[in-house]
C-alpha cells in the first residue's frame, strides 16, 4: 500500500496549504471569537476551485480526484476547523447528493452555483428525536398535485445560517419505515422554510449551526431528489464520504495541535532546560505523532478506496473513529503541554480542543462507528 501523491495531488495540496496558512489562519481566532460565517473566505475558495474540487468540469468543478478533496479538507482544517467543516458539509453531503443522485436538469441548475462558491449547501437530516437513528425522522412530505407539502423540523444543521440550498429528508410514506423517506432540494427563501436560531456551540464557531422549521412548505416535484422512498438509501450512501471528510478534518486539527505543542516545548524552559528534553514530554509527543500517522493512513486508505469505487463503509467508519479520537487525545495533550497558557485564548490549542470534540459526535457518533465496524466483522465471519 503506497500513498505517494501524484504531482497533481502534491501541487493541489501545496496550493491549499499556502492559502489556508496565509489567508485563513490569520483570521481563524477572530472567526471563532465572533462566530461569523466567513462568506468572504468562501468566495475566495470558490475562485480557487476549492468549493467544487471533485465535481466534473462540465458543472463548473475542477474535476480533481477524491483524495485531492480529502487533502484539501485536511489542510484547511489545520488552519480553521470551522472553515474545514463548512467545505466538508458543502461538498460531501451538500453537493454530492445532486451530482450522484440528481437528474441532469438539477445538476445544470445547481452545481455551477455551488462549485463557484456563489451558493453554499447544507444537509438537513437530523431532528430533535432522530439523531443516531436517522430512520426515526418525523418531518412529513405529502404529495399535492405537482408539489409536496412539507411540515416538520430539523436541528444541528451545519451551514444553515447562510446556506442557499438545503438537502432535506422527509417521510412520504410512514407505513414503509426507512423505505418511506424521500429527499428534496429546498432553496433558501422558499415560503414555509424558517431558519431558526443559531446555536451557541462549544467549538466550530463560524460554521452557522441552526434549527430549521417547515410550515406547509411547498416543494415542486422537480426538486425531489431521486424517486419517492429512496431518501434513506441516499443519506446512508452519502455518509461514507461524509465520514471520511470529518476524519480528514480531525486529522488537520490534530496536526495543528501537535505542531503548536512541539514548537512550544522547544522554546519554553523549566528547571534550567528546554521542556522538550524531559522524557515524560518526549513520550507524550511520541504518542501524539504515532496516532496522527496511523490516522493519516486510515483516512487516505478510505479515501483511496472510495476514489476507486470500492465499498468502503467499514474503512470510512474506522477512519472516522480513530482520527476523531486521535484529535481529541492530541488536542487535550497539547493543552496539557502548554500548561496554564494552554487554557487561555491567547494560544490556539484551547480552540483546537473545543473544535475536536464535536468530530466524535457528528456524521455518526463514534459509538455508532463501532456498531458499523462490528456489523462488518460479523458479516465477514
Amino acid at each position: 500500500m503506497d500513498f505517494k501523491l501524484t504531482p497533481e495531488q502534491s501541487q493541489m495540496r501545496q496550493l491549499v496549504r499556502t492559502f489556508a496558512r496565509d489567508v485563513i489562519a490569520p483570521v481563524a481566532a477572530e472567526i471563532d471569537r465572533t462566530d461569523r460565517f466567513p462568506r468572504d473566505l468562501i468566495r475566495q475558495m470558490g475562485e480557487l476551485g476549492l468549493m467544487g474540487l471533485p465535481v466534473p468540469e462540465v458543472y463548473g468543478g475542477v474535476g480533481a480526484d477524491y483524495l485531492s478533496y480529502i487533502l484539501a479538507i485536511e489542510e484547511i482544517s489545520y488552519a480553521s476547523a470551522a472553515v474545514g467543516v463548512i467545505l466538508a458539509v458543502h461538498t460531501s453531503v451538500g453537493t454530492f447528493p445532486i451530482l450522484y443522485f440528481g437528474n441532469e436538469a438539477q445538476r445544470e441548475k445547481y452545481l455551477p452555483k455551488l462549485t463557484s462558491g456563489e451558493w453554499v449547501a447544507a444537509f438537513a437530516l437530523t431532528e430533535p428525536d432522530a439523531g443516531s437513528d436517522a430512520s426515526a425522522i418525523r418531518t412529513r412530505a405529502v404529495r399535492d398535485g405537482d408539489a409536496y407539502v412539507v411540515n416538520g423540523s430539523k436541528v444541528f444543521i451545519t451551514n444553515a445560517s447562510d446556506a442557499d440550498l438545503f438537502c432535506v429528508f422527509a417521510v412520504t410514506d410512514p407505513r414503509r419505515g426507512s423505505r418511506g423517506m424521500t429527499a428534496f432540494l429546498v432553496e433558501r427563501g422558499t415560503p414555509g422554510l424558517r431558519v431558526g436560531r443559531k446555536l451557541e456551540k462549544m467549538g466550530l464557531n463560524g460554521s452557522g449551526t441552526c434549527e430549521l422549521t417547515f410550515e406547509d412548505m411547498r416543494v415542486p416535484i422537480e426538486n425531489r431528489l431521486g424517486q419517492e422512498g429512496e431518501g434513506f438509501s441516499i443519506a446512508m450512501r452519502l455518509l461514507d464520504g461524509g465520514r471520511i471528510g470529518i476524519a480528514a478534518q480531525a486529522l488537520g486539527i490534530a496536526r495543528a495541535a501537535f505542531d503548536a505543542a512541539n514548537q512550544y516545548v522547544r522554546g519554553r524552559r523549566q528547571f534550567g532546560q528546554e521542556v522538550f528534553k524531559f522524557q515524560g514530554v518526549q513520550f507524550m509527543l511520541a504518542d501524539m505523532a504515532t496516532r496522527i500517522e496511523a490516522s493519516r493512513w486510515l483516512v487516505y486508505h478510505a479515501a483511496q478506496m472510495r476514489q476507486e469505487g470500492q465499498a468502503c463503509t467499514r474503512e470510512a467508519s474506522m477512519a472516522k473513529l480513530f482520527a476523531t479520537d486521535t484529535a481529541m487525545q492530541v488536542t487535550t495533550d497539547a493543552v496539557q503541554l502548554f500548561g496554564g497558557y494552554g487554557y487561555v485564548k491567547e494560544y490556539p490549542v484551547e480552540r483546537y480542543m473545543r473544535d475536536a470534540k464535536v468530530t466524535q459526535i457528528y456524521e455518526g457518533t463514534n459509538q455508532i462507528q463501532r456498531i458499523v465496524i462490528a456489523r462488518h466483522l460479523r458479516e465477514r465471519g
